[in-house]
C-alpha cells in the first residue's frame, strides 16, 4: 500500500514538473498529471533498459523527459489537453 501512494505522489511530482517545462498550455486535471508522469516514469525506464527483463527506476529527470516525450506525441497526434 505504501509503495501504491509514493508511486502516485511521484507520478504527481514528475508529471507537474513536466507540464512545467513543456512550451504551452497543457490542460490536465490532477488524476491526468499523476497518470502522464507514472506514464513518463515507465516509459523513461523501459528506454533506459533497453528492454531487459528487470526494470530499474529511472533517474528524475528522464522521468520528466519521457512525460514531456509522451505531451510532444499527444500533440503531434491531434489530442488537445
Amino acid at each position: 500500500m505504501i509503495n501504491l501512494v509514493a508511486s502516485a505522489i511521484g507520478g504527481l511530482i514528475i508529471g507537474a514538473l513536466a507540464r512545467f517545462f513543456y512550451p504551452g498550455h497543457v490542460h490536465l486535471s490532477l488524476i491526468g498529471t499523476m497518470l502522464l508522469g507514472l506514464a513518463g516514469s515507465l516509459l523513461a525506464g523501459l528506454v533506459t533498459t533497453r528492454g531487459r527483463g528487470d526494470l530499474n527506476r529511472a533517474g528524475c529527470l528522464a522521468s520528466v523527459l519521457g512525460a514531456i516525450l509522451l505531451i510532444f506525441i499527444a500533440r503531434q497526434l491531434g489530442w488537445h489537453f
